[in-house]
């Protein structure tokens, strides 16, 4: 027997509300109210204590020992150049014959480095030297004629005296003596300028001999034997003009280029120690010689000579080389030689008249007092209160405690 199944009818009833529930709501209200202000609580201490809940963001420096002795001011950078250099040339244009010299030779003052072709100048030599003999001896053929014209006048004198001889006669007789004399004096000026062609053609024959000027040693040959030299490239571009450069070793010196915004720091007499780039362990004591007066206005640097105080057969010229300034010795303070370390400025703070600075310590900050010396550059001396080594607190809120927990800024 089959059964009929109906189907579910949906309770609508149970969706109604009551009228006693629908108008009893002043109590609903005020309970919800308060259900809304303890959220409001909750919510206001959750932050409050999220926020102090919360670690400071610090930045931190390590404690630097401080060095000994004068601080540094100022770092530079240049080279090695010797104050005597000379290029030697020759003084006239000719062909090198000879050269005496190699690179790396010391030699004196007056060493003869090189011969030039002298034939030419031989021969003008000897053309000069000839003309001067040959004044000199007009020189003693007017002597022996002006000996006789004296005698014919001495004698011509007497004869008017006895009344033999005319008065004309006496009076050639001493233009003869007189026009001799003349001859003599001229001839003498004649020698004269014939002694100075011959010690122009000796010159010209000197020249072509080139000395050392001064004691050295020779960096570079600039000439063969067989090439054309000048002094003005007259031969054009396959004539030397140079033959040698000699350097004197004992002149040599530093020249670095300071930046003019820092040129004040920079003092004649001033110690400096010098590191050259080829024995970077050597530490070489040098003094400030003097500071050219001009700047270069496109590098906007200062020229500055620095003098060795001690030389060394390692320093070459061109050497490149760093070059570290140093100021005044540090004033002693509070009975302290020496500070103990050195602080950014940035990490000292003043509490109640104080200076203190905050140390972190296994992420904990330890409030500790200092005594302060100078200053060397952006850093403070610390003459007691913390050690080298230690680790301070350089940027960080105003509100920073003693035994604060902080995070350290990556």
């Amino acid at each position: 027997m089959a059964s009929s199944v109906s189907p579910p009818k949906h309770d609508l009833g149970s969706l109604r509300i009551h009228e006693g529930q629908r108008k009893g709501g002043k109590a609903g209200k005020v309970f919800g109210i308060i259900g809304a202000l303890l959220g409001v609580v909750v919510i206001v201490t959750g932050a409050v204590f999220a926020f102090h809940s919360q670690k400071p963001v610090v930045e931190v420096a390590v404690a630097q020992k401080a060095a000994a002795g004068r601080p540094a001011l100022l770092n530079a950078s240049g080279y090695v150049t010797p104050r005597r250099r000379a290029t030697i040339a020759a003084k006239i244009t000719g062909r090198v014959t000879k050269v005496n010299f190699d690179e790396g030779m010391h030699v004196q003052e007056g060493f003869v480095l090189a011969t030039l072709d002298d034939s030419d100048a031989r021969r003008a030599l000897d053309s000069a030297k000839a003309d001067r003999d040959s004044a000199q001896a007009a020189i003693a053929d007017f002597e022996v004629q002006l000996k006789n014209a004296e005698i014919e006048l001495h004698r011509a004198k007497q004869l008017l005296a006895a009344g033999v001889q005319s008065q004309e006669t006496l009076d050639n007789a001493t233009m003869a003596a007189d026009s001799l004399h003349a001859k003599i004096a001229l001839a003498k000026e004649q020698v004269a300028a014939s002694q100075a062609r011959v010690g122009e053609a000796q010159q010209n024959v000197d020249n072509t001999v080139i000395r050392a000027p001064f004691d050295g040693i020779v960096v570079s040959k600039d000439a063969q034997v067989g090439e054309m030299v000048s002094p003005i490239s007259a031969g054009g571009g396959f004539t030397r003009t140079g033959i040698a450069t000699i350097v004197d070793m004992n002149s040599n010196e530093i020249e670095v280029d300071v930046n003019e915004a820092y040129i004040a720091r920079v003092v004649p007499g001033q110690n400096v120690t010098a590191v050259l780039d080829a024995y970077p362990e050597w530490q070489i004591p040098s003094r400030v010689r003097t500071v050219i007066p001009t700047a270069d206005r496109q590098k906007a640097t200062v020229k500055v000579r620095i003098s060795f105080l001690k030389l060394d057969p390692r320093i070459l010229p061109d050497m490149g080389i760093k070059v570290t300034f140093f100021g005044a010795a540090p004033e002693q303070k509070n009975g302290a030689t020496e500070p103990a370390a050195l602080i950014p400025q940035d990490a000292v703070r003043e509490d109640q008249g104080k200076k203190i600075v905050f140390l972190v310590k296994d992420n904990r900050l330890e409030r500790r007092a200092v005594i302060l010396g100078g200053t060397r550059g952006s850093d403070a001396e610390v003459l007691a209160g913390i050690d080298a080594g230690d680790t301070v607190v350089v940027k960080g809120p105003a509100t920073l405690r003693d035994g604060q927990a902080v995070e350290i800024k990556k």
